[in-house]
């Protein structure tokens, strides 16, 4: 352009450049923010699913997973039960029992009747004891859908397999479900409110909100089971007296742990005299309230019970109970001791 020239604008051009930017309408603004919130909601929901969920068993034996160092059978359904076996040989054996170990153990854990029982009483009595891990603990595979139904049939596959008859059990210190219709709910609720209040919570959230377990026993904002935590304020005196025992027995193997029933069983499975069913309860047990226990016994007198005075939750660990629970077990005497 020459100099001097004026460059000539449009009126439509002058008003283009003049024109105000038109602003966002309200209901575009709303429609931005409404997904802006639904994106939010999905992550948040993705990333609550997630906290709920255990992290996937890498199974024993698996590419990825630890090696295989115990016993095991292959049940029906293709999952693998790793055992133990101690006493006598089997094929010798006159008394065969099998060991149900409890939360937060495996299948060493057998060491709570079988350290400190009497050589002589194996010997003599003929003794012969296998204790398994049970789905998903130890070296045992996991069962997806597991039930109280489903861990008796592989009880039942395990005996069948190594060619044991059962007849009599014995239970030691057995959880309770608050909610068994059998026991009076004021009985219950008093039992319940021994708990510590952390644990009241779990069992609430164990029992309404089972799929909420895993993240409520993991996240940090507040306590979960105590159990889990390991806290000592749910170890009776006698529990504290019995750990450096306990610790020193475990001392030989590492834990495996991940790991409630809904019946009360109200006939007798030996009605013929064939076996029978005991159970031991430490009466100053404050992870298993004592009270619940009796009221069982009371009410299923074919049950063998044994309550054991001054005794916590790991009393089977203290002097001579071990051979008072195999003894009893073997004989079917009623007493309480």
């Amino acid at each position: 352009m020459a100099a001097g020239q004026t460059r000539k604008i449009s009126a439509a051009s002058a008003r283009a450049h003049t024109r105000k930017p038109k602003s966002m309408s309200p209901s575009k603004f709303s429609g931005i923010f409404k997904k802006i919130l639904f994106v939010c909601f999905v992550g948040l929901l993705a990333w609550a699913y997630q906290a709920t969920q255990p992290p996937q068993p890498k199974t024993c034996g698996s590419t990825d997973g630890p090696p295989v160092t115990a016993s095991r059978i292959q049940l029906k359904d293709g999952r693998y039960l790793a055992y133990q076996e101690y006493g006598v040989p089997k094929d010798k054996a006159k008394h065969k029992i099998v060991f149900i170990h409890g939360f937060d153990c495996c299948r060493h854990d057998v060491s709570a009747i079988t350290a400190y029982l009497s050589p002589d009483i194996v010997e003599s009595q003929g003794v012969y004891i296998v204790s398994f891990d049970r789905p998903g603990y130890g070296e045992s595979d996991p069962h997806p859908t597991q039930t109280v139904k489903s861990l008796a049939f592989d009880i039942e596959e395990l005996a069948d397999q190594l060619g044991l008859g059962l007849a009599g059990a014995a239970l030691i210190a057995p959880v309770v479900n608050y909610w068994w219709p059998g026991i009076p709910s004021n009985m219950s609720e008093e039992a319940y409110k021994q708990h510590l209040v952390q644990d009241q919570w779990a069992i609430r959230v164990a029992h309404y909100l089972p799929w909420l377990n895993y993240w409520w026993n993991t996240q940090k904002l507040f306590p979960g089971l105590s159990l889990i935590a390991h806290s000592p304020k749910v170890l009776s005196r006698q529990d504290m007296e019995l750990i450096p025992r306990i610790f020193s027995i475990r001392e030989a193997y590492q834990q495996s742990a991940s790991g409630h029933g809904n019946l009360i069983p109200r006939k007798n499975p030996f009605s013929e005299n064939e076996g029978s069913v005991h159970l031991w309860q430490g009466d100053e047990d404050l992870l298993v309230p004592v009270k619940i226990q009796r009221h069982i016994a009371r009410q299923l007198p074919w049950i063998h019970y044994h309550e054991v005075p001054g005794a916590g939750h790991m009393f089977p660990f203290a002097d001579g109970i071990a051979d008072s629970i195999i003894l009893a077990l073997l004989a079917g005497k009623k007493g309480v001791s």
